[in-house]
């Protein structure tokens, strides 16, 4: 006898009980997040302050950090959590930021690639990203100290310590050292 089992839905993952892991669901498939190291977190907030400073004064919607749930797709269902994103302010409902998981993509998702990511995994995320609405993804690599741009228009550009990130479009007049990004900082 064959047994299936159903993916699991956005809604199922939502009131799931806290067993102390994070997790994402792809196309169904319920997918445990490995904690990351100590630069990895220290290297997410440092961008999150400076995204969040920026987008606050000058009101240009909301930021979230590595908690928030973007459902992207639907039947089967795919909930991604980037470790930074950024919603503009028009398309935040009238009604404020939804209590359960954003419905649809950020308009930037940022990821800081962490020692147990495989290329795999990060191709994964960054094709769903674009493919679902994401219009920018920025991917932090410590180990290289860059910073690879992606967006739906235009191929990769890779940002090395002399480049300044800009936040183009999405963030106008957001532009942060790339080098400050890895002051301080080892490698993994």
């Amino acid at each position: 006898m064959n047994v299936t089992s159903q993916p699991m839905t956005a809604e199922q993952l939502f009131w799931m009980p806290d067993d102390g892991y994070r997790y994402e669901l792809v196309k169904g498939e319920l997918r445990k997040m490995t904690p990351a190291g100590s630069n990895h977190g220290s290297l997410v907030v440092s961008l999150i302050l400076a995204i969040a400073q920026h987008v606050r004064t000058n009101d240009l919607g909301e930021v979230f950090g590595p908690d928030t749930g973007f459902k992207l797709a639907e039947a089967p269902d795919t909930v991604r959590a980037p470790d930074i994103a950024f919603v503009s302010k028009h398309r935040i409902p009238p009604g404020g930021i939804p209590e359960k998981f954003w419905p649809g993509a950020p308009d930037l998702a940022v990821e800081v690639i962490s020692p147990s990511d495989t290329l795999y995994e990060l191709d994964e995320k960054i094709e769903e990203y674009l493919t679902n609405g994401v219009r920018v993804v920025w991917v932090v690599n410590p180990r290289n100290r860059t910073v690879t741009v992606y967006s739906s228009q235009t191929g990769p550009r890779i940002l090395k310590e002399n480049d300044v990130l800009d936040g183009g479009e999405i963030l106008p007049g957001f532009h942060y050292n790339i080098s400050k990004l890895f002051s301080r900082r080892g490698t993994t």
